[in-house]
Order: C-alpha cells, then structure tokens, then sequence
C-alpha cells in the first residue's frame, strides 16, 4: 500500500505539472520554482509533515519536498537564533543535495561536450 500511496503522489505531482505546463505560457523553471514555493507554503500551515506521514517517500522525492525542507530548516533555526537563524537554517537540511548536484553537474560538464 505504501508504494502504491507514493505513486499517487508522485504522480499527482507530475500531472499537475504537465498540466500547468500544457495550459500555460510557463516555462519548466517556473513550474519548478512554483512548486517549491507551494512545498514551503504547505510545510508553513504544517501540511506537509501531514503528507510525508501518509504518502511517506511519495512526499518526499518530488522537488515540492526542497520547499518543505528549505522551510523546515529555517522555522527549527529561527526559534534557536531568532531572524539570523532563517538564513542559517534555510540551507541546512538541504546542503547535501545541492552540493551533490553542483558536484555531479560539473563532473558531467567536464565528460560532455555542450551543443552550440
């Protein structure tokens, strides 16, 4: 059941995306950072930890779940040290992906040739 939950979710994500990608003039940069943006809102109000507890990693692979952290960080930060600690811990749960994915860009940069 886990798994099928997870797809769900996955999915629905995707879909929308599709979606709004179809309908709109948006382009896949806007999308992503709309959807960022809408994983902060939902982890403001609390609804994200609602949707890790029901669709488990289905809630926390799509890029929704970078909003949800990047919030995360910040709110458990800023109760510790106040407006600076918004800027501290808005990166902290999240360092390990974009230092991975600036590592693995510039690896695939120097393997492959860019078109002109």
């Amino acid at each position: 059941m886990n798994y099928l939950l997870a797809f769900c979710f996955c999915g629905f994500v995707c879909l929308l995306g599709q979606i709004i990608y179809d309908r709109t003039k948006l382009t896949p940069g806007h999308i992503t950072s709309l959807f960022v943006c809408l994983g902060a809102c939902l982890d403001l109000f609390g609804w994200y930890d609602w949707c890790i507890e029901v669709f488990h990693a289905g809630a926390l692979l799509p890029i929704t779940s970078f909003g949800h952290s990047l919030m995360h960080g910040a709110m458990a930060m800023s109760e510790e040290y106040g407006l600076l600690g918004i800027a501290m811990g808005m990166f902290d749960l999240t360092a390990a992906g974009i230092t991975s994915a600036i590592l693995f860009a510039f690896l695939t940069s120097l393997v492959f040739k860019p078109k002109s």
